[in-house]
């Protein structure tokens, strides 16, 4: 049942000191995602929770960061950690309640730093109202026509309706059981079989998340991240694909379930409900698509704000694949006027240390390119530590779905179920059993080697990579020729090395400049003359060398 929070006093919905000042702050913010699950707890039951994402909220505003922003919270049977969602106006008792969120944004306010939670309207848990209903009343009922209900093929209706398949393997449909016990109508889920889609072509489903949106709103959350955003929309009449192992196809081409031109209808229904609401309230668009063109379709002026770029974030470390990105995805967003937003790392994806290869180094190189590039970057938790994936989890320990749904034959080609390796609990000291994450261990088991890794570790270690990032973020917030932009000024360098110039006002310049390759290269003429070296992912002798994995920032 949906929480209401009683007594609750009118938030003003703006960071204090921020109010008025800047009204397109999310053109060049650095926001940073917390896995609640995972992030820090405050009740001692081994599970993050609101009452300990709020206590490290100073750490937050220390790091540097604009913004935060909260994988879901909602009330949910935890079939896919949270992303299946019962009630999308409670929290979950394991998060807390909705007294928890509140004090959580307004602390988060007066420390100067803004609240945007996940949205999940693709799917609902197979445990929401709706949902339930519709089952028990059987196919007569209304509520079917919010979800996609649809009889079976074969003589019997024994064959799902289609051949699309699940993200998470198998077909993407599941078979009901009518209320007097014989077989029944079959319903739609691109992901579990506890995530049966909406129907976003039925009037009610709309109507409903316009409600959400305002609820949240109201709560005084400055943005939404929207999950699974080119989703919402399926083709008319959900006709076959024609072909299996459809989910390599995924950000290769328009399918028949995902980025559907009938999704920006509705994003330009929600751009109206933000900006009605002071404080520049945003929405950012997990989208994925075939391009970056297709991509700037979910940013045009009267839709979404910002998308996520996953098209640089599955660059190799090669510097020709990267600068090739890079024009790309700021060649996209300069006609719809969005800014371009740079990621290495979040909760489905191998952590970037990792996934480049393993070295520190290179991965912190790898984050100060990301961080001279002009627009909006996302940091995920645990990656200013320089975490790597935890690639030795026991089977038992395991809670994502698709790792349940592996097998053979169709039910191997969902993915791999391994997203657990990149939510393991962070380490905030170096001592105790969970590393501080909280009294009571920790959901998923840390490395031993975790402890040099902690907060407390590192802090105060000029060498470190939490001492690289706060340096990073205050450079990068006080320099004027960095932040916000749609081009960089490419500069000529030898093979595998990126050089680049970002021209700010006044005359304000700085050249970046990063060496993909493993050895050192020699750049004559572009880090000498009057400058001077403002920051390093590491040792850099301040000549015109540069090592092996190696970002510099040049003040020019």
């Amino acid at each position: 049942m949906t929480q209401y929070l009683a007594d609750r006093t009118e938030p003003t919905g703006d960071p204090t000191g921020d109010t008025g000042h800047r009204p397109d702050w999310w053109r060049d913010a650095v926001i940073y995602q917390v896995y609640p699950r995972s992030f820090a707890d405050g009740n001692g039951d081994g599970m993050g929770d609101l009452p300990g994402i709020r206590s490290r909220l100073p750490y937050l505003a220390g790091l540097g960061v604009d913004a935060v922003w909260l994988s879901p919270f909602y009330a949910s049977p935890q079939a896919d950690a949270g992303y299946d969602v019962a009630d999308y106006r409670a929290i979950d008792p394991m998060f807390g309640d909705l007294h928890d969120a509140d004090a959580l944004i307004r602390d988060a306010h007066d420390l100067g730093l803004r609240i945007i939670v996940d949205l999940v309207p693709n799917h609902s848990s197979d445990r929401h109202e709706w949902f339930q209903r519709a089952l028990r009343e059987g196919p007569d009922s209304p509520l079917r026509a919010r979800y996609h209900f649809r009889e079976g093929r074969g003589q019997a209706g024994e064959l799902p309706p289609n051949d699309w398949e699940s993200i998470f393997g198998g077909p993407a449909w599941t078979r009901t059981e009518n209320p007097d016990g014989t077989p029944g109508e079959w319903y739609l889920h691109l992901f579990a079989p506890e995530q049966p889609d909406f129907n976003w072509d039925n009037p009610a489903v709309r109507d409903e998340f316009r409600s959400v949106l305002r609820f949240w709103l109201d709560m005084g959350v400055d943005g939404f991240r929207i999950d699974v955003a080119h989703g919402l929309v399926k083709a008319a009449g959900l006709p076959d694909m024609g072909h299996a192992e459809q989910l390599r196809l995924l950000g290769t081409q328009t399918l028949p379930f995902f980025d559907q031109d009938g999704v920006h209808e509705i994003y330009r229904s929600w751009r109206r409900i933000f900006d009605e609401y002071p404080g520049a309230r945003i929405g950012v668009a997990e989208a994925w698509t075939p391009n970056a063109e297709r991509t700037a379709l979910y940013v045009r002026s009267d839709e979404l704000h910002q998308a996520f770029n996953f098209h640089y974030l599955n660059t190799p470390w090669n510097a020709a694949e990267l600068r090739r990105v890079i024009d790309s995805s700021l060649d996209s967003m300069r006609p719809v006027g969005a800014p371009t937003t740079w990621v290495l790392s979040n909760h489905d994806v191998v952590r970037h240390r990792t996934r480049l290869g393993g070295d520190l180094g290179r991965a912190r190189a790898a984050t100060l390119l990301m961080l001279a590039l002009p627009g909006s970057a996302y940091i995920y938790q645990g990656e200013e530590l320089g975490l790597p994936e935890v690639t030795g989890l026991p089977d038992e320990v395991r809670q994502d779905p698709a790792f349940f749904r592996r097998g053979t034959g169709p039910e191997a080609d969902g993915q791999d179920g391994l997203r657990d390796g990149c939510r393991v609990p962070v380490p905030w000291s170096s001592q105790g059993d969970s590393y501080g994450f909280g009294s009571g261990g920790s959901w998923l088991p840390q490395p031993e080697s975790w402890a040099k890794l902690a907060v407390d570790a590192q802090t105060g270690d000029p060498e470190s990579t939490l001492e690289m990032y706060r340096r990073a973020l205050a450079v990068r917030r006080e320099h004027p020729a960095l932040g916000a932009g749609d081009a960089v000024e490419w500069l000529q360098a030898p093979e595998g090395v990126l050089a680049f110039r970002r021209r700010g006002p006044e005359g304000s310049e700085l050249v970046c400049a990063v060496n993909t390759t493993d050895t050192t290269v020699s750049l004559p003429g572009l880090l000498t003359g009057s400058g001077r070296p403002l920051l390093a992912s590491g040792p850099c002798p301040g000549d015109a060398s540069l090592p092996a994995d190696t970002t510099v920032w040049w003040q020019a």
